[in-house]
């Protein structure tokens, strides 16, 4: 385990209720194929801290690549209402852009 890493497990282990710690440790987990881990994490985010609009992209991006589209289109749309909630017209705009992508890609496949 990566030094980075372990920092990171640290600093969630002394601040549990902290989303950026484990949102930075998924991604970290990301890095090295651990995606099993990354997405329990994205997942605790989500369902414990909704707000978090970061993990949402991140989330359905693992789906997808998962081949869980349907999970991922949800996500996607999900993360969009709290982006418009928290008028984050950048993040709405990005998992707007990922969204769409996805759809045609779908579409396609048809």
């Amino acid at each position: 385990m990566s030094s980075r890493i372990s920092t990171l497990a640290k600093k969630v282990k002394e601040n549990p209720d902290d989303s950026f710690y484990k949102f930075t440790l998924a991604l970290e987990m990301l890095k090295i194929d651990e995606t099993s881990k990354a997405r329990v994490i994205f997942e605790a985010i989500r369902n414990n801290d909704p707000d978090y609009v970061g993990v949402y992209y991140h989330l359905a991006k693992l789906y997808k690549e998962l081949g869980e589209n349907k999970k991922a289109l949800e996500t996607y749309k999900e993360g969009i209402k709290v982006a418009e909630l928290q008028n984050d017209n950048h993040t709405k705009s990005e998992l707007s852009a990922a969204l769409l992508n996805l759809e045609i890609e779908l579409e396609d496949q048809l």
